[in-house]
């Protein structure tokens, strides 16, 4: 279970790709919702001492680099040149070990590149932030980089794209450790959307729309209210008066997804939710999230989370009861 998390952080750092990981795991949430996860949280560097911000301001780190020797995750975080600098060889020799013994390692943003020097993105897919992955593929071959994702689970590595794709990160790691009720606790103490699939596009081109933002927004409220229905793309686009074609195109520009794929990563959300909190058999679970019958419930979970629905239930079920 994860209980401790060192962030690697070298100069200039970047302040807020930081801040996400603090925000996720460096705050105790148990005292006023009893049953969330608190975590030990370090912050180490080479050499113990103030650690320059991008920004000027400074960091006090207490902590070298033995506080990663026996983190559960490990996550390197983002400085302002870490794309070309060169990553002290402690780092890189921190990061091997913690993947070696079984930790999770993590990047955020650029930290990436730590990561590909260490030799850990090898024959693995990964992702960066867009405006530096060509050059991420372009020094590191062996490393599999995909720039339209928000984060990568491979293995037990974790990459993620730039600033806020951090976020879906670090919250992709609590629902995978902890259940997707814990996930959505911590996501709404801090106002952000408790799950956005690693798929996702990082970047979404907006074209000037037909109609302003709003009918969408009361669509994809409306379809989560009706996930059991079957819902086409001429019934979805009628109700907010568009053609087929024109909403497909707006629907994908907005979500970054087709309405189907949207679809059923919604009724997988419900999934997980009824298996942590209900006594639901599957074939229930599978018509109360819409997808019908079983069968399709556990292709299509099997799909997102690498388990099966049996699988999720016996790991989240019981440590989760009292959340």
């Amino acid at each position: 279970m994860l209980s401790s998390v060192a962030v690697i952080v070298l100069p200039p750092l970047a302040a807020f790709e930081f801040g996400l990981a603090a925000e996720v795991f460096g705050i105790d949430r148990s005292a006023r919702e009893p049953g969330l996860p608190r975590f030990d949280f370090r912050v180490c560097t080479v050499v113990p001492g103030p650690v320059t911000l991008k920004g000027g301001v400074s960091l006090l780190v207490d902590r070298g680099l033995e506080a990663t020797a026996d983190a559960d995750l490990v996550i390197m975080a983002p400085s302002g040149d870490n794309d070309g600098q060169v990553i002290p060889e402690p780092v890189l020799d921190a990061l091997r070990a913690a993947h070696a013994r079984g930790a999770w390692v993590m990047s955020i943003c650029s930290g990436a590149f730590a990561l590909a020097r260490a030799g850990l993105l090898d024959g693995r897919r990964c992702t960066t932030h867009w405006h530096f992955s060509g050059l991420l593929a372009e020094q590191y071959p062996q490393a599999l980089v995909d720039e339209n994702v928000l984060y990568v689970q491979d293995g037990r590595v974790i990459t993620s794209a730039g600033t806020a794709a951090g976020i879906d990160a670090c919250l992709h790691l609590v629902r995978v450790e902890f259940g997707a009720k814990v996930a959505a606790a911590i996501a709404r103490d801090m106002v952000v959307p408790p799950h956005r699939d690693g798929g996702q596009a990082q970047y979404i081109d907006r074209p000037i729309p037909a109609c302003g933002s709003e009918p969408m927004e009361r669509l994809l409220e409306w379809m989560v209210r009706h996930l059991q229905e079957e819902h086409s793309v001429n019934e979805l686009a009628a109700r907010v008066h568009m053609s087929p074609r024109t909403f497909a195109r707006r629907f994908r520009a907005e979500t970054g997804a087709t309405p189907a794929a949207w679809l059923n990563s919604q009724r997988v959300l419900r999934a997980q939710e009824l298996l942590e909190t209900t006594d639901f058999s599957i074939d229930e679970v599978a018509r109360a999230a819409g997808f019908g019958h079983s069968v399709l419930l556990r292709r299509h979970f099997i799909k997102a989370l690498d388990t099966s629905p049996q699988g999720y239930r016996r790991a989240f079920r019981g440590q989760l009861a009292t959340v």
